[in-house]
């Protein structure tokens, strides 16, 4: 096993912080108003706010528990704030001042002495030494009242059993109204010397460092935009993720925004990118510089579809727009829009402008660029300016999945042309901000190569994004893969290939995704298996998405592929030599043996390990030679093999022809598609089972319900059989094969006498099997 879903610390390394840590704040906020927090310096932090309303209201929060981190980094839970005192220096532009009605207020949520919920509501400027906009501010929470004049309205805080605490921030104009502004106000809080005294000052905190394991890491801004820079980096480092950072700019938090019609919409006044954003990213790119990361910046044609305006959208042929199912729901950009093509060439120029700022090497993404498919196959090729770029009255599509005339396909092929032409202008745009730009192209393969719509691919995998039109295609197949569908995994891959002429070494894989937490269990080893089969095609670099799930489910990846553990060679051990090997069959079982001789066994493994000795084989000099350079080759112990066992090495019977019913695979259940090959020794409910990881290629067989299979599935390799189409429920599934058995050398020595030899004392040739 090469991960594990950690829910809790396990006694791995820890360390200390102080509570209030700058690192671990957060900021939260109603839409359409935008907030981001960064550190800026061991003892300091920095709020960047965009108001859009007069009721606009966002929250500097500290938690008691963390509800951010992987759990094997998170700080300690403790609600007990008092005995301890915290102080900081005060300083803000743009916000409602300290003095004021509802100025900054500390909030604290919590329970008081009796278990009751309870809330209160500290006024910071009661607690404050400066003026309203520069001041120390110190709270002793042993000492702490709520209400807004001191003492005559004072509520004593009992700080003993508290969730969480908030800093409000209003803009200067708030009234709870309703009211909306035509562009965003801008404000700022810094607190400076952040300190905390007292006996209740120190957390403890997770501080394992995994080891480096190949692979990298997938991150979005607008499931991180809360959270500071140098937390998030923090857990990928330590989670052992290394090489570039995938970092999707996200498609509800990086704009600007103006009012119109009642509405808020994308804009371009005053900048491309909000302040809050562009403070988040500048300090992002800064840290991941500085501890190695690259950062591939990843751009889509998708916008919160309630900021996006309304000319810009892709559309169905009777006009309703192409909507996510995302709550709310999020829009596709139209590529033959030029308002919408412009402003994401801006916002690209503006993000790799950030990159180069920072000293990273420019890399960019342009990320799942298509043309929508509503649920029911219809193709959301009808906006305005698609329809005026197809000649004005583009042919009727109902159902991209029905069997479609050469007209229909023809419009498909120029919905291709017209794609590769707009993303080919958005790395133009990248590139005339930084000619050095590597530009990435993220192909999102269960949607355009959908088997049941496999014209679909003139549209949304069109040839003009053919080798040389970008440095590397990342390809993603996370339906498939969480489906169990390594058949569609493996024969994407192969057609996006071949359509577009990158080799596995010029690819980037993204594994998986967990979109719900119930899901973890059973989804994650899916998706480290198919990080593994990626990694085995030979992609330059092969990427978990994302790290907001990595955190909350615990997922936590090591490599387990060292030369000292379970490094294996494909390849079969001399078989001249190793005919003539002996076996031994070995369990392990535990026995109990009662005063009065009675027996009580248990029995620990499941399947037999096998021992074999191959030195009976060994017959002649030249033998000799070949078993040492075999040796070396293994590096002794450390290197796997296969070896044919010369007594049990197919499916059939001895002496009998493999057959497509030699062995039961499975039975259908309408939804499995992947089984695991074995053999069976014994019949009935108590057969022992023998997986089987090593089948010999060309030699395997499949029936459904006796009649054998001629295609429709293929070997993923370990032994995994996987159905392009799972087996009806209640098919009953066979196999016959040869194998090998998966070995090692027993021994890193390996002792040859050539005088013994010579007189017919044959070495000791060690071998034990693996398992895999």
């Amino acid at each position: 096993m090469a991960y594990w879903l950690a829910s809790t610390d396990g006694g791995q390394e820890r360390a200390f912080i102080k509570r209030f840590s700058p690192a671990y704040w957060t900021v939260n906020f109603p839409r359409p108003m935008m907030a981001s927090v960064v550190t800026t310096a061991p003892d300091a932090l920095r709020v960047d706010t965009v108001f859009y309303g007069s009721g606009d209201l966002a929250g500097l929060i500290w938690e008691a528990q963390d509800q951010w981190d992987h759990p094997l980094l998170a700080y300690e839970t403790r609600r007990d704030f008092r005995n301890c005192q915290l102080r900081f220096h005060w300083r803000s532009g743009g916000i409602r001042a300290l003095d004021a009605v509802n100025g900054p207020t500390l909030t604290i949520e919590g329970r008081d002495a009796g278990g009751a919920p309870r809330s209160w509501y500290v006024r910071l400027w009661n607690y404050a030494s400066g003026s309203p906009t520069d001041a120390d501010i110190t709270l002793d929470f042993n000492a702490l009242n709520g209400g807004f004049l001191l003492p005559a309205e004072a509520d004593p805080v009992w700080a003993g059993d508290i969730d969480r605490i908030f800093i409000s921030l209003i803009p200067p104009g708030y009234d709870g109204g309703t009211t909306q502004y035509a562009l965003g106000q801008e404000g700022w809080v810094e607190l400076t010397g952040i300190a905390c005294d007292g006996s209740g000052s120190v957390l403890s905190i997770g501080d394992p460092m995994l080891p480096e394991h190949g692979l990298s890491i997938a991150t979005g801004y607008d499931d991180a935009y809360n959270q500071t820079p140098e937390r998030v980096l923090r857990q990928i480092r330590a989670l052992g993720y290394r090489g570039d950072i995938l970092h999707y700019v996200g498609m509800s938090h990086y704009f600007r925004l103006e009012l119109n019609s009642g509405g808020y919409y994308a804009s371009l006044n005053g900048g491309v990118l909000c302040s809050p954003c562009a403070a988040w990213h500048a300090d992002f790119a800064a840290r991941a510089q500085a501890q190695g990361f690259g950062v591939i910046w990843s751009l889509s044609y998708e916008l919160l579809d309630q900021h996006c305006w309304g000319n810009w959208k892709q559309r169905a042929e009777d006009g309703s727009p192409a909507l996510t199912g995302w709550s709310p729901p999020s829009t596709l950009l139209s590529p033959a829009e030029n308002g919408a093509m412009g402003y994401l060439h801006q916002v690209g120029a503006a993000f790799i402008g950030i990159a180069v700022a920072a000293g990273l090497s420019p890399q960019f993404q342009v990320g799942e660029p298509w043309w929508w498919v509503m649920p029911d196959g219809r193709i959301c090729l009808y906006d305005a300016a698609a329809k005026a770029a197809f000649g004005g009255s583009p042919v009727s599509i109902p159902d991209i999945r029905a069997s479609l005339n050469s007209a229909q396909t023809a419009l498909l092929d120029q919905a291709g042309v017209l794609l590769a032409n707009s993303t080919a202008a958005l790395v133009a745009a990248v590139k005339a901000a930084a000619p050095a730009a590597k530009a990435h192209l993220l192909a999102y393969l269960p949607t355009i190569l959908d088997p049941l719509a496999p014209e679909a691919k003139r549209a949304n995998m069109p040839l003009g994004w053919a080798k040389p039109a970008f440095d590397v295609l990342q390809l993603e197949d996370y339906d498939w893969v969480t489906g169990g569908h390594g058949a569609l995994s493996a024969a994407g891959a192969a057609a996006a290939t071949a359509r577009l002429g990158y080799a596995a070494a010029e690819q980037h894989y993204l594994s998986g995704f967990v979109l719900h937490s119930i899901d973890a269990s059973t989804q994650w080893p899916l998706i480290e298996a198919a990080a593994r089969v990626g990694e085995a095609r030979g992609v330059a670099r092969t990427f978990i998405w994302a790290l907001p799930q990595v955190a909350r489910d615990g997922f936590t990846h090591f490599s387990l592929a060292g030369e000292p553990m379970q490094a294996f060679d494909d390849v079969i051990f001399p078989l001249s030599i190793g005919k003539e090997a002996s076996v031994t069959p070995a369990f392990s079982t535990q026995t109990v043996e009662s005063i009065s001789g009675h027996e009580r066994r248990s029995s620990d493994w499941a399947d037999a390990r096998l021992r074999f000795d191959a030195g009976p084989g060994v017959r002649s000099e030249a033998d000799l030679v070949t078993l040492i350079e075999f040796f070396r080759a293994r590096r002794g112990a450390a290197r796997g093999f296969r070896f044919t066992d010369p007594f049990d090495n197919q499916s059939a019977p001895v002496g009998q022809v493999v057959s497509p019913v030699d062995q039961r695979l499975g039975t259908g259940d309408g939804v499995t598609s992947q089984f695991r090959l074995a053999k069976y020794y014994g019949s009935g409910a108590d057969a022992q089972q023998r997986l089987i990881s090593r089948p010999v290629a060309g030699t395997i067989r499949v029936a459904a319900n006796g009649v054998e299979l001629t295609s429709g599935w293929q070997h993923l390799g370990g032994g995994v059989i996987s159905f392009s189409t799972a087996p009806a429920n209640g098919v009953i599934l066979t196999a016959g094969f040869r194998f090998d058995v998966p070995v090692r050398f027993a021994e890193d020595a390996l002792e040859v006498n050539r005088a013994t030899f010579a007189a017919g004392e044959a070495p000791s040739v060690p071998l034990v099997e693996i398992r895999e």
